[in-house]
């Protein structure tokens, strides 16, 4: 049968069914409401459970075998370990194994390190991802070769789908740098400390089944404990449970680049301009050398200026933590830890607090913090003329990154994209995005090395960068510079096949992705 197909608010066409789950279109910005209740977990009795506290069972292929893996099942995994994961790829060589099939992989986020998975997807193992799809796997769906529809969500969007029973998982793994044997975890301590372990909040609380996996089991108790054991059925101990390598890096660098370093100033100068920096403001800014280079700028301005910042949300690093411990910052809300000094930071200091999606980013919830944040500094991978923005997608059409928060942070009051004119002699600015991630109501400013762009719609913003020294352009004129410098880049082609859709903060479909056609 023909996939029907809908057009939504910002004028998409959307399939009406995805993965044969009927789909809601966007509607726009705070228009979707839902209804009814939060989903359940089915109720279990203290009867079934070691009356000694002990969970452990011998091994992650006994604990799947237990929880009763089958075919068709959702299987959820998270990304505090980012590229040095080593559990996820285990679960499904063992599903393999065993001979189950067309399984849904539910991960916060996959990346390189998870391209062994492509090997399940084409032996049948795996059915579809509803996740973040960094490089290998996005490029295998591009190709049109994953038989079901990825479904990629923001941070926030995934702990609502969970908690609305949009996804219902069946097994969760959770991978934990230390864990008791009642299965209470953190991701404090232990040779693979990765900081917190909020984006598996979720699957703690609604799975079916939970199995926390370690390497660094303790006695009981674990504190403090990120993940309760209350929600947890099995615990396995594993000789390592991720590449600490591979997790965290010993330092995160400030770019060094000249453009890019220039794009931070540009960044800070405009905030200290327009009076977004002032005391007891609040600020995210993401863990890339360009972000870090502009905190280092917020610090030099709050120095200069004898104020301090009341809270900064994380992706923790080094150079945030040596702004709450010079007390630049009173508070980091942490929802992911970059390096070893935030690790260290969060475990010693009672000012940098872990967060999680729930906390921080769920839509279907009385409030989140993003909207408190008085600035927000993120990436894109596209802008157009309307100020819509792309993160997951090139302009080639291929499907190479995840959401992650960014969605999330576009409540923020000052949302400002920091991003180059043009990359490798492509143009940014386009007349249409490849695909829409973020409507342009919610994008601000647009910084690029060339000029500063300010969304008509912040009238409060033009006016208060009259008479500065600041290189104001339109967005327009922006986007004629870089065809000027580089050419108008050619429209992608791709083909009929939607191979992935991008949810919205709420759980409507904003736009999808297509087929590259090689």
């Amino acid at each position: 049968m023909a996939t029907k197909f809908t057009k939504n608010a910002v004028g998409r066409m959307i399939p009406t069914e995805i993965n044969g789950k009927p789909v809601i279109p966007f509607q726009g910005v705070g228009k979707y409401k839902p209804t009814g209740r939060r989903y359940a977990p089915p109720l279990v009795s203290c009867a079934d459970y070691p009356a000694d506290g002990d969970k452990r069972v011998a091994n992650l292929k006994t604990a799947l075998v237990e929880a009763g893996l089958k075919d068709g099942m959702t299987i959820s995994t998270h990304h505090h370990f980012r590229n040095g994961d080593l559990i996820a790829n285990q679960i499904f060589e063992i599903a393999s194994e065993l001979g189950v099939k067309d399984l849904i992989w539910f991960p916060s986020a996959s990346f390189p390190c998870h391209e062994p998975i492509i090997e399940y997807l084409k032996d049948g193992t795996i059915h579809h991802i509803e996740g973040s799809m960094n490089g290998p796997l996005g490029r295998f769906a591009s190709q049109g070769k994953m038989r079901g529809t990825g479904v990629l969500r923001s941070h926030g969007g995934r702990y609502q789908a969970v908690q609305d029973g949009d996804v219902v998982i069946d097994i969760a793994v959770i991978a934990a740098p230390t864990a008791d044997p009642f299965g209470n975890a953190n991701g404090l301590s232990g040779p693979s400390a990765c900081g917190l372990l909020g984006f598996a909040l979720a699957d703690s609380q609604y799975a079916h089944k939970v199995i926390v996996v370690s390497d660094n089991v303790v006695p009981f108790p674990c504190i403090p404990w990120q993940i309760q054991g209350n929600y947890v059925d099995y615990v396995v101990e594993v000789e390592q449970v991720g590449i600490p390598e591979k997790i965290i890096s010993g330092t995160t660098r400030i770019t060094k680049s000249p453009d890019r370093l220039f794009l931070a100033e540009l960044t800070a100068k405009f905030c200290d301009v327009t009076g977004i920096i002032h005391d007891g403001f609040s600020f995210q800014a993401g863990a890339g050398g360009t972000s870090l280079a502009i905190g280092n700028y917020f610090g030099e301005i709050m120095r200069e200026k004898g104020i301090k910042a009341r809270f900064a949300r994380g992706g923790s690093n080094k150079y945030l933590v040596d702004m709450l411990e010079e007390g630049l910052v009173e508070y980091i809300l942490d929802g992911q830890t970059f390096d070893l000094d935030g690790v260290r930071s969060m475990r010693e200091n009672p000012r940098h607090v872990d967060t999680s999606p729930f906390t921080s980013y769920n839509y279907h919830e009385k409030g989140n913090f993003a909207s408190i944040l008085d600035v927000v500094i993120l990436g894109a991978t596209e802008v157009d003329v309307n100020f819509n923005a792309n993160v997951v997608t090139h302009s080639d059409g291929y499907l190479l990154h995840g959401i992650g928060g960014w969605q999330n942070c576009l409540a923020g009051k000052n949302v400002i994209l920091p991003i180059p004119l043009f990359r490798n002699r492509i143009p940014i600015i386009r007349d249409e995005v490849t695909t829409i991630c973020g409507p342009g109501e919610l994008i601000d400013v647009i910084v690029t090395e060339r000029g500063i762009a300010i969304n008509p719609r912040r009238t409060d913003l033009l006016e208060a960068v009259k008479g500065s020294d600041l290189p104001i352009k339109t967005i327009e004129e922006l986007k004629a510079e870089a065809e000027r410098i580089c050419g108008k880049p050619a429209l992608v082609e791709t083909g009929e096949k939607v191979i992935a859709a991008i949810k919205w903060v709420d759980g409507t479909v904003i736009d999808v992705v297509r087929e590259v056609k090689e």
